[in-house]
């Protein structure tokens, strides 16, 4: 594939799923904020089970196997319900659903390639923070920065977001 062929694709409105429309950016925005509400608790236990299965009593002690572990507890949950019905509870609440770019449901691999993607809303500026020394507010600013340029991508880009046109995904509504 050449490098205008990429683009072209990126660029290229998708054709229609029958009985959907595209959501908009804010309800997309706010099936997010709603997901942030169910991962907290989520984050809660699997940080619970970690903690009390390794019988750790301080933060720091394997600080770094607690986010791997956190990482792969919240990957397993978005892969499980985009891969059998396409929608967490939040996107169910919202009406939209997860589809591939032909509108079929979701591949397991294909689930998992959005899953790490869908990562790049929060680590580019996350990685500067030590790699720059930053100050928590100075981070806080670049990563609300990086935030609204990366949703803004949906803008461009046949109001889908960056990484769901490179996973090969959609968000679609629903009819309620």
């Amino acid at each position: 594939m050449t490098d205008s062929a990429a683009v072209s694709d990126l660029t290229t409105p998708l054709p229609p799923v029958p009985g959907s429309t595209v959501p908009t950016i804010r309800r997309r925005l706010a099936t997010m904020v709603y997901e942030g509400v169910i991962l907290f608790g989520i984050v809660f236990i699997a940080g619970y089970l970690f903690s009390t299965l390794t019988q750790q009593r301080n933060g720091l002690t394997h600080h770094n196997v607690l986010a791997a572990w956190i990482g792969l507890v919240v990957g397993v949950y978005f892969v499980w319900f985009w891969t059998h019905s396409g929608q967490t509870l939040p996107m169910k609440t919202w009406h939209v659903r997860l589809v591939d770019a032909d509108g079929a449901p979701v591949t397991t691999p294909r689930a998992v390639l959005r899953y790490v993607l869908a990562w790049l809303w929060f680590l580019p500026p996350l990685a500067l923070h030590p790699l720059l020394g930053l100050a928590v507010p100075q981070t806080l600013v670049i990563a609300a920065i990086w935030f609204v340029l990366w949703a803004s991508t949906a803008l461009f880009n046949t109001h889908q977001f960056l990484h769901d046109r490179l996973a090969g995904t959609r968000i679609v509504a629903i009819a309620r």
